[in-house]
């Protein structure tokens, strides 16, 4: 071997780090090392993503730019979703690539920069589940990992070519995941945040109905300080036992992504939703009110075919009468292969932009209220660094802000803060946007109730 360095850029989504995850592992565990710099690197790795437009049109710049960029000789391998839904274009667009495998082929990543010529491996496989067994290499700071608990999708919304690209749902075993959740513990990880394209459906495939309350109930049982957060539940798989166990256990975060797209009843149909405007306030007031201080974040999408400025309206005013911490905003997206595109009265380019900066400059109002309603109060806040903009401020989370999708808590007197990755005590004083700012008055020193937002 001339050289062993790697170098991995992950792209996407959370699943998709994990799998990249994956692949740094079984690599450093034969006998590879990773680096940072480019010029550096004998082999360079790209895990694409391909769910939509603006994420292809990122990997192919990123796929040049690495082409560009590396040392003469440095092979370059193509991984993941764009490969599975777009092998034969890439292949066509980037000669130069070295190897190229599928979204469900990660573990073949040996094989990939060992060839001895230029070559694939695109099965049929469409997503990937390592077992415990399999290494993995955490790219995320030492204090929290993603745990992927399935892949695939039983859902089929109009707009959306997930299934298409990653397959039917599949499960992990609860073995499995127990086993990677306490190898992670072990580990030293403080937050575990469960990930699948849909964690309500964890099972369901096997005919077992509550299978994710199953897994936390058994995650529950071992007895250790953590943080469990749940990305990805749709409204109407919050059930009752779901919520009897956030309220019963603080080590389950107040926190659900719970994805609503729209409001408007039409297009919840048009989008092939399940539940109505109605169900949907429903489950919003009983979070609301049964578990006090929960953070609800939600994705919503602006220009859907045949979206109306009147239904548009009534989505802006559901944001001000039902307040949500935190929102993705999309446009819509037009896939190839997804059933909306056969759907009549596309909107505009233009009325789409509107849009979508309206609803961005009315979350903003929204949530500039909300957060002042944090000011003066305590929060349990893992410390995690510097601020990037000074070393006088540092940066940190409380258990409504997701790692690298939500806003941040500000530290201006840190004075009491011994390490990061560890969770202390701080009084928010003043808010900027998305973040709050507070000092920090003490260390966390046992388990002890977290202290959340009271319920308006």
């Amino acid at each position: 071997m001339s050289g062993n360095k790697i170098h991995l850029t992950s792209l996407g989504c959370p699943r998709n780090l994990v799998d990249s995850e994956v692949m740094l592992g079984i690599l450093l565990k034969s006998g590879y090392e990773a680096t940072d710099q480019i010029q550096e690197a004998d082999y360079l790795i790209v895990n694409t993503c391909g769910f939509l437009e603006e994420s292809r049109k990122e990997s192919s710049l990123t796929i040049e730019e690495l082409l560009v960029e590396k040392k003469e000789g440095a092979k370059l391998i193509v991984t993941g979703c764009m490969v599975q839904k777009s092998g034969a274009k890439i292949r066509e667009q980037f000669p130069a690539v070295h190897y190229f495998l599928g979204s469900g082929d990660m573990e073949k990543i040996l094989e990939a920069i060992q060839a001895p010529v230029p070559g694939e491996s695109v099965t049929s496989a469409r997503s990937y589940l390592q077992s415990g067994e399999v290494p993995r290499m955490l790219s995320t700071p030492k204090h929290y990992a993603y745990l992927k608990i399935a892949e695939g999708c039983a859902k089929r919304c109009a707009f959306c070519i997930i299934p298409q690209i990653k397959g039917k749902l599949k499960s992990k075993a609860p073995s499995q995941v127990m086993r990677e959740f306490n190898l992670l513990l072990k580990q030293g990880v403080h937050e575990l945040i469960l990930i699948a394209q849909d964690l309500g459906d964890y099972r369901k495939e096997e005919r077992v109905a509550n299978g994710l309350e199953l897994l936390l109930k058994e995650m529950l049982q071992v007895d250790q300080t953590f943080w469990l957060r749940l990305l990805y539940l749709y409204p109407d798989e919050i059930t009752d036992e779901l919520i009897e166990l956030i309220k019963s256990d603080e080590r389950i975060c107040r926190y659900l992504d719970m994805p609503l797209q729209h409001i408007n009843n039409r297009v919840l149909k048009a989008m092939r939703r399940k539940t109505s405007r109605e169900e949907i306030i429903h489950i919003l007031q009983r979070l609301r009110s049964e578990i006090p201080g929960i953070v609800i974040r939600t994705s919503l999408m602006v220009g859907f075919p045949g979206e109306t400025d009147e239904e548009f309206a009534e989505l802006l005013q559901f944001i001000q009468d039902h307040p949500l911490d935190n929102v993705g905003i999309f446009k819509y997206s037009e896939e190839e292969g997804a059933f909306s595109v056969t759907l009549p009265n596309p909107v505009s380019e233009d009325v789409k932009q509107k849009r979508f900066e309206a609803l961005v400059k009315m979350q903003k109002k929204v949530v500039k209220k909300r957060n002042k309603l944090y000011i003066g109060k305590k929060l349990q806040v893992v410390v995690e660094g510097y601020h990037p903009e000074s070393q006088l401020l540092m940066r940190g989370r409380f258990y409504g802000q997701c790692p690298e999708i939500d806003g941040q808590v500000i530290i201006n007197d840190g004075r009491a803060v011994t390490a990061f990755g560890k969770l202390y005590e701080v009084e928010i004083t003043e808010i900027a946007d998305y973040d709050l700012i507070g000092r920090v008055i003490a260390p966390v020193k046992t388990r002890s109730k977290l202290i959340c937002l009271a319920s308006s």
